[in-house]
């Protein structure tokens, strides 16, 4: 099975033409593309309108969770209304299965939020407002369990914006970790088990990570992979690890 990846290629509304072109032969090259978050700049409708002209009608399923930027202009509901206007499917604590060369694969999605990992993380306690913190990212972390559980296919995969592990965030300033990922995210993946874990978000951060259970985790932030997309290669049968090639560009800033 083979499962493109990309996130956080920030688009803007001046963003229109600038990754069509690279995803010309996608179909022939694989059979799903997953949307890691942070598809816009500040999460505007009218750039949710690129995005869905972006990565919409490319003769493969398109699924996507959202980012933190596609939360900036607090209308998130409208940003997935559009991308799913536009054929792409959006996931937030629920799962789509895809039947592709007579092998099914299931992908569970969230944003998922901070908190840090293992050690060094925040806890459900004290002010009202790091108890509402550590409660999101608990809850979401409790609904990508779920979703994963329930898929019965023949692979797995886990789709976040933030990252369960800190594998994937080194060359990231470690003062930030905790808001970047978190831990719970790596014990929902573990428990409800899965093949590959992908993410974005962590633009200095590194490809290739694991899991404390050992399942494969990979940044596919795009100033990360330094492509149009990355892909990885699951055999469906002997559910091995991913391979990885890829092809190029990139982001910008809210005002």
């Amino acid at each position: 099975m083979r499962i493109a990846a990309v996130g956080d290629v920030h688009l803007g509304t001046d963003s229109r033409g600038l990754f069509r072109p690279a995803l010309g032969d996608l179909g022939r090259r694989a059979d799903v593309l997953l949307l890691a978050g942070d598809l816009t700049r500040c999460g505007t409708v009218e750039e949710a309108r690129v995005v869905g002209e972006e990565f919409g009608d490319l003769g493969v399923p398109v699924v996507a969770v959202l980012g933190n930027h596609d939360h900036h202009n607090d209308e998130p509901d409208r940003v997935a209304e559009v991308l799913r206007d536009h054929g792409l499917v959006v996931l937030e604590g629920d799962a789509v299965v895809i039947e592709t060369g007579g092998a099914s694969l299931g992908v569970a999605g969230t944003i998922g939020f901070g908190g840090g990992f293992a050690g060094r993380s925040g806890s459900a306690f004290g002010e009202r407002a790091m108890r509402e913190f550590i409660g999101r990212t608990t809850d979401l972390a409790d609904s990508l369990r779920i979703s994963l559980s329930r898929l019965d296919t023949d692979v797995k995969v886990a789709l976040t914006h933030y990252s369960p592990t800190p594998d994937t965030l080194r060359g990231e300033p470690r003062e930030i970790y905790p808001f970047l990922g978190s831990y719970l995210l790596a014990e929902a993946i573990d428990d409800a088990g899965a093949d590959l874990a992908v993410h974005g978000h962590a633009h200095a951060g590194a490809e290739h990570g694991a899991t404390p259970g050992g399942i494969r985790v990979r940044n596919v932030a795009q100033p990360v992979i330094r492509s149009a997309y990355a892909l990885y290669r699951i055999d469906a049968r002997a559910h091995t690890a991913p391979g990885h090639s890829i092809t190029g560009l990139s982001g910008g800033k809210c005002p």
